[in-house]
């Protein structure tokens, strides 16, 4: 799933290192200017493959099932 965000040309000099940190982690940004999209952001290929493999490395180490519930696993707090 693509994440795509959209905002102004004011809205993106008012925000440019917050926009510039949601591209490293893989969102397209769409600017627009009186409401019509004009420009598009997105990391280099070479920097969305290193993006995508790295998001695929994490994939693998993901919590899969119930980690709410009690294990029944005796532990002491400090």
């Amino acid at each position: 799933m693509k994440s795509i965000k959209t905002l102004s040309i004011t809205e993106l000099r008012a925000n440019l290192k917050s926009a510039m940190e949601e591209i490293k982690k893989g969102k397209t940004i769409i600017i627009t200017s009186r409401g019509k999209a004009v420009a598009q952001l997105i990391l280099p290929p070479d920097r969305r493959k290193e993006a995508i493999a790295r998001l695929e490395s994490l994939r693998k180490t993901a919590i899969i099932g119930d980690i709410v519930s009690p294990t029944g696993e005796k532990w002491e707090a400090m």
